[in-house]
């Protein structure tokens, strides 16, 4: 109210799924919702009448876009009030705040910030009674873990988590080291038996103000993994027909030595490419691996979206950084390439190739054997986006080009799978030896 004129504030009406993680008292809360289920416009909603409550909210997320979702729904709902004069708006910072005060000795500082939250150092320097952090999964940890967590301890502050489970399908840019860690957060939560997390979760399905033709048109074209993911907010650990298994064939044989110490012990030491094609998105995998006797360890994966310069300079320097054997490249596609692009980068970088005769599948084959009996290690826990491909592959249903999955399987191919090149059926004479 500015004198006797009265402002009004218009915030969204929450459906019951969003009311139920805004009115809860728990210090953690974590949403695990599905796209355009409305978990953008509850934490407005959530943040505003914190707001108004006399809190100070911080608001962050991974990209300028989202941010620019949330920060409509703010400015549409407090508009009057800032016109009014009753609170001050700051479009540069993102920023709406009313008037300091004081109650019975305790400062009250007012305040809406939306901030971008890639990493943890674009949260430094601020603190808040209410730190909502959208998009989590999309985050590293270290935005919590390191930055999070001690800029709630002025004033013993809450904190929020949401996120959809993410889709190899969607091909969505990750900082995190683990990109499970926010599933595994939300696993954790649920286990909490002191009140102090809870955990919702919510559909697209349940946003009764999405328009069913649209949620429709959203769900064209997904697999039935990633529309588990994405609209149903699912987290998937083991998808129906995919060759590799986390908790069966990764998980139980991973080495927790560090990299460098197993990087000097192995016999034998690859770079193994598989360029990107001309699909838009594609990535150029890129892994290294090595082996020791009959067992091979995964040491890195720097695959990416690349130029053929840049993939093909990154490999002369993971050469020279490893200490590698050589590069290799599958011969059937893109080896000539490789081969060219790496001699005019370095011309000292040796360049082997891998004759692949079958698909895809019958490739695999061989490996998925190995991996089933733990003669295959992943070093570490950095390895999350090639896991994920892994586990999310399905020969025939998946529509994207597993790019890590296929240097991986050429690299171990070549460091443990016997394949005699003029054998049309090389891959699954290899398969029939090792699993007799």
């Amino acid at each position: 109210m500015t004198g006797t004129r009265t402002v009004k504030i218009y915030l969204p009406e929450p459906h019951p799924q969003q009311r139920a993680f805004i009115d809860s008292p728990a210090p953690r809360k974590i949403v695990k919702a599905g796209r355009q289920s409305g978990k953008t416009t509850g934490v407005a909603v959530l943040a505003g009448e914190a707001f108004l409550d006399g809190l100070r909210v911080l608001y962050a997320a991974p990209t300028e876009d989202q941010i620019d979702r949330f920060w409509a729904e703010i400015k549409w709902g407090f508009e009057e009030a800032v016109s009014g004069g009753v609170f001050y708006r700051n479009e540069v910072r993102h920023l709406i705040e009313a008037p300091r005060k004081v109650v019975n000795g305790v400062v009250y500082e007012p305040r809406i910030r939306a901030k971008t939250a890639f990493n943890a150092d674009t949260l430094r320097g601020d603190n808040a009674d209410l730190l909502i952090l959208d998009e989590y999964q999309l985050m590293s940890e270290d935005a919590w873990e390191r930055v999070g967590q001690p800029m709630l301890l002025v004033r013993n502050g809450k904190a929020v988590f949401v996120y959809t489970p993410p889709s190899l399908q969607s091909r969505t840019r990750t900082r995190a080291r683990d990109p499970k860690h926010a599933s595994k957060l939300y696993d954790a939560a649920q286990e909490d038996t002191t009140g102090t997390w809870q955990t919702f979760h919510f559909t697209s399905h349940d946003n009764p103000y999405v328009s069913r033709e649209g949620l429709e048109r959203i769900a064209e074209g997904m697999t039935s993994v990633a529309y588990r993911q994405e609209i149903m907010a699912e987290d998937v650990e083991d998808v129906p027909g995919a060759m590799f298994k986390s908790r069966t064939m990764i998980d139980p044989f991973r080495s927790l030595r560090p990299v460098s110490a197993v990087t000097r012990e192995v016999s034998r030491l690859i770079v193994a490419v598989d360029p990107s094609g001309t699909k838009t998105g594609d990535e150029a995998g890129i892994i290294v691996l090595g082996s020791e006797g009959d067992e091979a360890f995964v040491l890195a994966d720097y695959s990416d979206q690349l130029s053929p310069n840049e993939w093909g300079t990154l490999c002369c320097d993971l050469y020279k950084r490893y200490q590698a054997d050589y590069v290799l490249a599958e011969f059937n596609f893109g080896a000539d390439m490789v081969e060219t692009i790496i001699n005019q980068i370095d011309s000292s970088v040796p360049v082997k190739t891998i004759k692949a005769h079958r698909g895809k599948k019958l490739r695999a084959q061989p490996v998925v054997a190995l991996y089933e009996r733990g003669k295959v290690h992943h070093v570490g826990s950095l390895l999350g986006l090639l896991e994920k491909e892994m586990t999310e592959w399905v020969p025939g249903e998946t529509n994207w080009s597993p790019g890590r999955l296929d240097a991986l399987v050429h690299g171990v191919t070549d460091l443990l799978v016997k394949v005699e090149e003029d054998d049309e059926d090389s891959y699954g004479s290899a398969l029939m030896e090792m699993v007799t």
